[in-house]
């Protein structure tokens, strides 16, 4: 099993779609940002992990306190993690062929706000 630690936090979906309202390229630039974040940790994280198959991501949401909710936290932080992965050649692809499903758990640390995202090699059944 590998895992990948993300030290802080996303943005979330709704920061998103209000970036997206104000500015086109507003939310660009925050879904780069996002991006560049995770391919930092994943190369500290990751160093020579590529599955050989495809994956069950368990995703552990850390934040500071219970303001966001968790669709918010986890719709965003999910799909800027999984195309991270992408972009930094961790997975193939992340589609249903590499990543065959995967949870999501809350939890609070004021201190230390991070996501955690244990990867669980999964039977190919294509």
């Amino acid at each position: 099993m590998a895992k990948l630690i993300v030290l802080g936090r996303l943005g979330g979906l709704n920061d998103y779609i209000a970036a997206e309202r104000t500015n086109k390229h507003l939310a660009a630039k925050m879904k780069r940002e996002d991006m560049e974040t995770v391919m930092w940790a994943a190369k500290s994280s990751l160093r020579g992990w590529r599955p050989k198959t495809p994956v069950i991501m368990h995703y552990s949401w850390y934040e500071r306190d219970r303001r966001r909710d968790m669709d918010n936290v986890s719709s965003y932080g999910r799909k800027i993690i999984q195309d991270a992965l992408v972009k930094g050649g961790f997975l193939r692809n992340d589609g249903w062929a590499h990543i065959k499903g995967f949870t999501d758990e809350f939890y609070v640390d004021s201190k230390r706000p991070r996501i955690e995202v244990t990867f669980e090699e999964a039977i190919d059944d294509a």
